[in-house]
């Protein structure tokens, strides 16, 4: 009865938060502030601990889960409703590097070295400070870089080419498995990825990884 209580629990504590989940949305979830994290970590040492422990309840896991869901949603609707709310619940960007200088006072106050910094940086494929222009510490903690236009990669424009048509691809086989909806959606059908497949000289979807198709390249396969 031991292992069926936890069971029980820990399926309906699951469908709960991926309730939640939903409710919340996907811009909440991309973006954790410094409120989510804390309270992320307390509701987990929550439901955790609730179910090891025989006097707390199905409903008391319900109840930190929804009142955490509620928390959230109404700090999502001050920011939304109050736009002064904004810099106090969420936090706000901060400019670290300025024309082309760190700016020790906003890293000292964002208790950010140099180190943190160089690796912040290192992940934007930025490997030296001198390339930066601008750089900004976001709530998220990660940074935003506006590189010097000497170490911009350069555009279209800029080498004066014609534009080019931009396409989606659409993953068409994924674990050997054909993802229907997407050959429908592409406007394509069975016996065009059949005919595609056996130009690769392959017999069966079960023998690709992975396979997808755009509309200016054509198919790129990943065998097993």
């Amino acid at each position: 009865m031991h292992f069926v209580r936890i069971s029980i629990e820990l399926i309906l504590g699951f469908a709960a938060l991926f309730l939640m989940t939903k409710i919340l949305g996907k811009a909440t979830l991309a973006q954790v502030t410094p409120f989510d994290f804390i309270s992320a970590i307390v509701l987990g040492e929550f439901v955790g601990n609730a179910l090891y422990d025989p006097n707390i309840g199905i409903g008391s896991i319900f109840f930190a889960i929804a009142l955490w869901g509620a928390l959230i949603y109404i700090v999502e609707w001050c920011t939304q409703k109050f736009r002064k709310t904004r810099g106090f619940l969420e936090g706000s960007p901060t400019i670290v590097i300025r024309h082309g200088h760190m700016d020790k006072l906003a890293m000292k106050k964002e208790k950010l070295d140099i180190d943190m910094l160089q690796n912040l940086l290192r992940q934007k494929d930025v490997f030296s400070v001198r390339e930066v222009e601008h750089a900004i510490l976001e709530t998220d903690g990660s940074v935003s870089v506006l590189r010097k236009s000497q170490y911009d990669t350069p555009t279209q424009k800029d080498l004066q080419q014609p534009k080019k048509a931009v396409y989606l691809p659409y993953t068409l086989i994924d674990d050997g498995e054909v993802d229907w909806d997407n050959l429908k959606e592409a406007g394509l059908n069975e016996e065009w990825l059949l005919k595609s497949l056996r130009q690769h000289h392959i017999k069966s979807y079960k023998d690709v990884f992975y396979c997808d198709w755009k509309k200016d390249e054509g198919v790129f396969i990943e065998k097993y």
